[in-house]
């Protein structure tokens, strides 16, 4: 009886800590985000330490836009690729998902986590995707700020 209760309690304390995703969260997806680690099915972590390339997301008010990579570079600038994802947001009962489409694949990814400074998502493989939100790095110009 006692083993049934501890694992009611933390169950319950699971699905507690879940965040919830609204609509009005989703801008805060704009912007450039940087891979910090993956986290893999079976439990294995492959962690990021710098990165050549961030993810550009603009997603407008219907809840439409686009992915793209982008390079930082030393004086606070992006060089951006001519690829990009069409992105579309959707919400289905109580999770988000980010639909991805370009001219060759569809694919889907669940939003797990969106804050100002940290989003996580999964695909279809299980594996997660932890990213913070990332922006100019300028070490030349004697350190003026980018715009």
């Amino acid at each position: 009886m006692k083993n049934t209760f501890m694992i009611l309690v933390l169950s319950l304390l699971f699905v507690g800590c879940k965040q919830d995703i609204k609509p009005a969260d989703i801008a805060k997806l704009n912007g450039y985000w940087e891979i910090t680690k993956v986290v893999f099915d079976k439990g294995e972590i492959k962690d990021f330490k710098m990165n050549e390339t961030f993810d550009f997301f603009k997603i407008e008010k219907n809840n439409k836009g686009v992915r793209t990579k982008v390079a930082p570079q030393l004086d606070g600038t992006f060089l951006s690729t001519d690829t990009f994802e069409n992105v579309s947001v959707r919400f289905t009962d109580d999770k988000v998902y980010l639909d991805y489409k370009t001219d060759y694949a569809k694919w889907s990814e669940e939003l797990l986590t969106l804050s100002d400074d940290e989003m996580v998502v999964k695909n279809a493989e299980n594996k997660e995707y932890h990213y913070k939100k990332a922006g100019p790095i300028n070490i030349i110009n004697d350190g003026k700020e980018t715009k």
